[in-house]
């Protein structure tokens, strides 16, 4: 764990996560700029000082949730395809994964699009991340013949690049989103392309 101290206690673990969530939440509604330390900790309903017992600076807690998501997202996808006969049926499910987490944590969404400017670094590291493990998988399902040819990395890059942008018009921008209807068309796409 990150932080100037690692919690030793249940008790100072449940502090530790009531202070993330309150990040996500308070960083997630006001972005980084406008948020405070005080924001998180009243949130959290913690003492000020009790912040930095766990964290050193904003930053750092911004970079633990970007991090965070970054698990939570490749987990939550993981688990979604692991019962998929084939790569485009995993896409399918990988796809709907993707955004009902959106759907589930918008605030932690949007707290990954916004280290574009806050921590590049910690940014291009989480996308370089999914992007590795991903072409990985592609590649595995062209050798099956699952897949036609086609460059896996430029292939990943384009998939993340949908479903990031699915999830913003479709999930973020809708008070009731039809992640159904969204995966349904846009599986359409991936599996057929754009030909007649």
């Amino acid at each position: 764990m990150s932080g100037p101290s690692a919690p030793k206690t249940k008790r100072g673990a449940a502090r530790r996560e009531a202070l993330l969530r309150a990040a996500e939440a308070v960083i997630g509604e006001q972005g980084f700029a406008a948020s405070s330390i005080a924001d998180i900790t009243r949130r959290a309903e913690t003492a000020l000082g009790t912040f930095y017992i766990y964290f050193s600076s904003k930053e750092e807690v911004f970079r633990e949730l970007v991090l965070e998501m970054g698990r939570l997202t490749r987990g939550g996808v993981t688990q979604a395809v692991q019962g998929a006969s084939n790569r485009l049926e995993a896409e399918k499910a990988g796809l709907r994964a993707f955004l009902q987490f959106a759907a589930d944590r918008p605030a932690l969404y949007r707290i990954v699009e916004e280290a574009r400017f806050i921590d590049p670094e910690v940014y291009r590291a989480y996308y370089d991340s999914f992007g590795r493990a991903y072409a990985a998988q592609l590649k595995r399902a062209q050798e099956k013949g699952e897949i036609g040819p086609g460059d896996p990395e430029v292939r990943a890059w384009a998939l993340m690049g949908m479903a990031i942008k699915l999830g913003e018009r479709f999930v973020l921008w809708e008070v009731k989103p039809d992640i159904d209807h969204v995966v349904e068309d846009a599986f359409a796409m991936i599996r057929d392309g754009l030909a007649p």
